[in-house]
């Protein structure tokens, strides 16, 4: 009977016919989606962005589905990597003022976005050892006097949803401190005064840099972190906050801004104001768009009204073309942190980010059908 239904969906999403769902075909495509990555590929690999990234997709996957399979293949992953990002020892080693991969790179935001995961599966089931390296590598940050750790968008998905879950973790208000100062000062290199939407990094700012057509190049996935990572924080964030309305309007103003830039056919361009940068369809950021909407819309932070229409857009195009007949979510541009001219994606074009994007806005569509 799931079969049914999957392909039931499936195939009028192909046809390009704009049809209700229901919750149980969503749900039947999340475990179609999430069953097709997980046969295909280890769990024992590193704790590097992609690869958590994807997890904070599977388990919001477990959440709804309480599929234990999905929630023992990020157990087996947090145990691979021993519950820790890099592994350093001696805090004097520590980096992150550029990019690294290095077990030295232990402040540098791609390794710390595991601890999202090792935090959620501590909820599920105290451990101490699970949220151990968390708190002395988060702590430390909390800690520390300097706020330039955050120079590039995609650390805005990465950390900042890291700090607030410490805040629940723990009750320490530092981490909620520290959040407001390492935003501030993200915002003052990369975002656009004008626009609300974030370059992804100081190399990218406007004029300095500009799109082959001379216009500014917003980089779809990077806005896509920002606005999913700002949903996650706000989920966990005290209305108590102080700095809970600057965050609020910091989502809200994204938002629409991310919503006057979507296509016809319901996706985002890499280059999302100019869309002859790099044409075509992308998914990774498509997802987190729709993600991040889906959220506001379903906690009351976005009008359904205004946003509903784009939503449903954008889940056409994650159903209609981005997901395979056999499970596989294409169109996701391959790791790098700006729009190719010239760089081939296709329907085989599939990434372990990608998924775990497409799990979030699946995952929230289901809440957005069932919202009471």
């Amino acid at each position: 009977m799931r079969k049914v239904i999957f392909c039931f969906a499936l195939l009028t999403a192909v046809a390009g016919q704009a049809r209700p769902w229901s919750g149980d075909e969503v749900r039947e495509v999340i475990r179609r989606v999430n069953n097709y990555w997980q046969t295909n590929n280890p769990a024992e690999v590193r704790a590097f962005w992609d690869n958590a990234a994807y997890h904070t997709g599977n388990m919001e996957a477990y959440k709804l589905l309480k599929d234990q399979k999905m929630l023992d293949y990020s157990i087996r992953w947090a145990e691979h990597n021993n519950w820790m990002g890099a592994t350093e020892p001696d805090p004097a080693k520590w980096k992150y003022k550029q990019y690294g991969e290095g077990q030295d790179f232990v402040l540098f935001g791609d390794w710390q976005i595991c601890f999202q995961t090792y935090i959620d599966l501590y909820q599920l089931s105290p451990d101490e050892r699970k949220v151990a390296r968390a708190k002395e590598v988060m702590g430390y940050e909390a800690d520390s006097k300097v706020n330039d750790y955050w120079w590039w968008a995609d650390a805005l998905y990465m950390v900042m949803p890291v700090m607030t879950k410490m805040y629940k973790l723990t009750g320490d208000t530092k981490y909620l401190r520290k959040l407001h100062e390492n935003i501030l000062y993200s915002d003052s290199i990369m975002l656009d005064s004008e626009t609300g939407l974030y370059f992804r990094d100081g190399k990218y700012i406007y004029p300095k840099h500009k799109t082959a057509n001379g216009k500014k190049d917003f980089w779809a996935r990077g806005d896509g972190w920002v606005l999913a990572g700002l949903a996650k924080v706000l989920q966990d964030m005290p209305d108590s906050y102080a700095h809970q309305p600057f965050f609020c309007e910091k989502y809200t103003r994204l938002a629409r801004a991310v919503a006057k830039t979507q296509q016809p056919q319901g996706y985002w361009t890499r280059s999302m104001m100019d869309p002859e940068q790099a044409p075509g369809p992308e998914t990774s950021g498509t997802a987190f768009f729709c993600y991040g909407l889906l959220w506001g819309i379903n906690n009351g932070y976005l009008s359904k009204d205004e946003f509903a229409p784009t939503v449903e857009k954008a889940w056409e195009y994650l159903t209609g073309t981005a997901l395979q007949a056999d499970g596989k979510v294409g169109y996701v541009q391959p790791i790098g942190e700006r729009a190719i001219p010239g760089q081939r994606v296709d329907a085989n074009s599939q990434a372990n980010f990608g998924v775990g994007a497409f799990l979030l806005a699946a995952c929230e569509y289901v809440r957005f059908l069932e919202h009471k």
